[in-house]
């Protein structure tokens, strides 16, 4: 029995109230090996014998998706056609989840990221690996009954490089992936990619180009045919604030990008929704993560508006050392912003200082205090298993969810600093045990 999508219930309130509504899409990107490949799994802490990284296999890298489903804290889990092949329709792991199972439905030729080619520098051309039928029922023809099988909500990734003549050919493809989507009922969202080539657009334009790019792409195509939401790059508030007044009805989402810091993660995620941002969907920012499911725990109090990113980076590096996981960056380092997300042109690098340590003390604290009551049922987080450094061993059960009841939320209003952070550290001291 399936249960009712996080993604539709979400859709259908942003839709109802596009001015009022509250809710924030989260998306976990593990479809990588369309474009890094053999890199797309992750590091592990294992070197090869010339000291390059060893990564994590596939098999290992599909466990961590199920564990990320099962946590249920995302609403999308996007995956290349294979892998969805194996988890969705193989496996099942979908069924009775409220996450969304989505595929890359096409790869154009500047994310063939391959070590030592060449690919990513040339100018966009448009191509596709998987067909809409392999991804809703894993063969080349579906019945009609076959396809709900699979995945029924794919990514369509088009790279504007400012040529009218590519440009042109990446309007063609989509057009035709459009009205095939159509006809076999299948949902897709539009990311919009900045030009892959340098110069051919100026900076101070790129917002407003693509801002542009992606209105004019959508004036023609009827509500039948439009994507659900946009996935795109953040040019800051001006040019996020331009896209959704323009539509309201036009969900837009952003893409991470870089790994980066986690400040980086978690301040684009709220300055995002701050400016009218709707959906974001992370990558490499996840599956870099020393703890990728604490790490979406702190991505999903951030969305819904119960933690501010520098409290929240704060309290991540706490749940790690509850775990007894090595940070990749002392707190310092991780509280630094290293992109434009807080200039409202999305131009200029802005850092917050880092907090000054009180004397004898030289780890972070367990927890920091939340800005305001947690309202939403926490999450346990994972063993050291789960650990991005680290390979997932097998058969490691998932923490099972748990509930702190209303009568032991405090009033944080009347609680000084010192009592906010003694009741976090005790309220995380029993969901890790």
């Amino acid at each position: 029995m399936n249960r009712m999508k996080s993604l539709d219930e979400k859709l259908k309130r942003i839709h109802a109230n596009p001015t009022t509504c509250g809710d924030f899409i989260l998306a976990d990107a593990k479809d990588a090996d369309m474009a890094l490949a053999i890199g797309a799994t992750g590091r592990t802490t294992e070197k090869w014998p010339d000291g390059s990284p060893r990564f994590r296999t596939l098999a290992e890298y599909r466990q961590i998706i199920g564990q990320i489903v099962e946590q249920g804290l995302v609403d999308i889990m996007l995956m290349s056609a294979s892998t969805s092949e194996d988890l969705t329709i193989q496996k099942r792991i979908f069924d009775n989840s409220a996450v969304t199972p989505a595929c890359r439905a096409n790869d154009t030729t500047d994310i063939h990221v391959f070590r030592g080619g060449k690919s990513p520098g040339h100018p966009s051309l448009p191509f596709r690996t998987a067909t809409i039928d392999h991804i809703q029922c894993g063969k080349l023809h579906c019945s009609p009954s076959e396809r709900q099988l699979g995945a029924n909500l794919g990514l369509y990734s088009i790279t504007y490089t400012n040529d009218p003549v590519r440009d042109r050919e990446a309007l063609l493809a989509y057009n035709a992936f459009r009205l095939e989507a159509e006809e076999k009922g299948f949902r897709h969202f539009l990311e919009v990619f900045d030009p892959n080539v340098e110069a051919m657009v100026a900076p101070e334009h790129l917002g407003g180009f693509i801002n542009d790019a992606i209105v004019r792409t959508l004036g023609g195509v009827t509500r039948s045919g439009r994507p659900d939401f946009l996935k795109i790059v953040y040019h800051g508030p001006r040019a996020m604030e331009e896209l959704v007044a323009y539509d309201p009805h036009l969900v837009v989402g952003i893409l991470g990008g870089s790994a980066g810091t986690t400040y980086d993660a978690f301040k684009l995620l709220a300055e995002a929704k701050k400016y009218g941002g709707r959906v974001a969907l992370f990558g490499r920012k996840i599956n870099q993560a020393e703890n990728q499911l604490a790490f979406i725990h702190f991505l999903r109090l951030i969305a819904d508006g119960e933690i501010g990113p520098e409290e929240a980076v704060k309290a991540y590096h706490g749940v790690l050392q509850a775990l007894g996981v090595t940070p990749n960056r002392s707190l310092a380092d991780d509280m630094v912003l290293q992109t434009g997300v807080m200039s409202y042109g999305g131009t200029k690098t802005t850092s917050l200082p880092p907090a000054q340590a009180k004397p004898g003390v030289t780890s972070s604290p367990a927890v920091a205090p939340y800005s305001k009551p947690v309202t939403s049922t926490p999450v346990a987080i994972a063993a050291k298993s789960v650990s991005a450094n680290n390979p997932v061993k097998p058969a490691q059960p998932l923490p099972s969810k748990v509930a702190v009841p209303a009568s032991s939320q405090p009033d944080f209003s009347k609680m000084t600093s010192a009592e906010k952070v003694a009741w976090q550290r005790a309220r995380w001291n029993r969901i890790l045990g």
